[in-house]
């Protein structure tokens, strides 16, 4: 068996294993149809743990997100006093704002996406929640238009950078509203926001290169950082992130919070 057969059994084991997992036998099924008619397809999923369905891309990125969020728990964690404003920026197409609304019903809930086709699947599946409040702009450290970029890694790898110095990170997908974090919170009349949830494909080497009109306004961060994607992320991050007393890692995410706001749920079971 050659290199590139073995390489495509494994992945078709990989995609077996994913889907049984997360959709059961029926969206495998679909998946394998989806496949063999070379289609990206919208499948329906009902969980008890949430009010309303969830809408899926079978053989995009959107499943194995599902299953970071619903399955591995990357945002589970307990909390002092039920958060009254989340951001969610990098929404992708609203699985983790649907995952905190249904556990913080009473949360108002910014869920912030930029790409097109990833922003209109965010609104269909947020739209029976009237507490999510979708955004199609790019979190950065200056209010302007810039590029999104599509890198090739998929519907969750868009990153953005300005328009003279995108060259050579892929093909622009379109131009995007830039905004910061003190302008969102300036437009929604937010006094703080109680959770900021941030995954940016290394956007935040911007964010966090001058946060001193907001850092001290937010109680937790959970972040992925993305040095890998472009370097300098931690750095800026560390750098621009001070003033939180408790840091722990879960799963792909770097969790802050001041004043033991949040904390890490097995840590409390114990």
């Amino acid at each position: 068996m050659t290199l590139r057969v073995k390489d495509r059994v494994s992945d078709y084991r990989c995609m077996v294993r994913l889907y049984l997992k997360t959709l059961s036998m029926r969206g495998l099924l679909f998946a394998l149809r989806s496949r063999v008619t070379h289609s990206i397809q919208l499948l329906e999923v009902i969980r008890p743990d949430c009010r309303h369905p969830i809408r899926l891309r079978v053989l995009s990125s959107d499943v194995p997100t599902y299953e970071q969020v619903f399955f591995d728990g990357e945002y589970d964690f307990s909390v002092k006093a039920p958060p009254k404003v989340v951001v969610d920026a990098g929404a992708n197409i609203g699985l983790a704002s649907i995952y905190f609304t249904n556990r913080y019903p009473q949360a108002r809930i910014f869920a912030i996406e930029p790409e097109q086709s990833n922003f209109e699947l965010l609104k269909a599946n947020v739209a029976p929640y009237p507490n999510i409040v979708p955004i199609q702009a790019a979190l950065w450290h200056r209010n302007e238009e810039i590029n999104l970029v599509d890198p090739g890694l998929g519907k969750w790898g868009f990153m953005t950078d300005t328009k003279e110095s995108s060259e050579g990170l892929g093909a622009t997908c379109q131009v995007v509203q830039a905004m910061t974090v003190d302008k969102i919170m300036a437009d929604y009349g937010l006094p703080r926001i109680d959770i900021l949830k941030i995954d940016i494909e290394g956007a935040e080497r911007e964010v966090f290169s001058d946060t001193s009109a907001w850092i001290d306004k937010v109680d937790s961060v959970i972040i992925e950082l993305h040095e890998r994607m472009k370097v300098g992320c931690s750095r800026s991050f560390y750098c621009g992130s001070n003033g939180f007393d408790q840091e722990w890692q879960q799963g792909e995410n770097v969790y802050l919070s001041r004043g033991g706001y949040l904390t890490r749920r097995s840590a409390q079971r114990a």
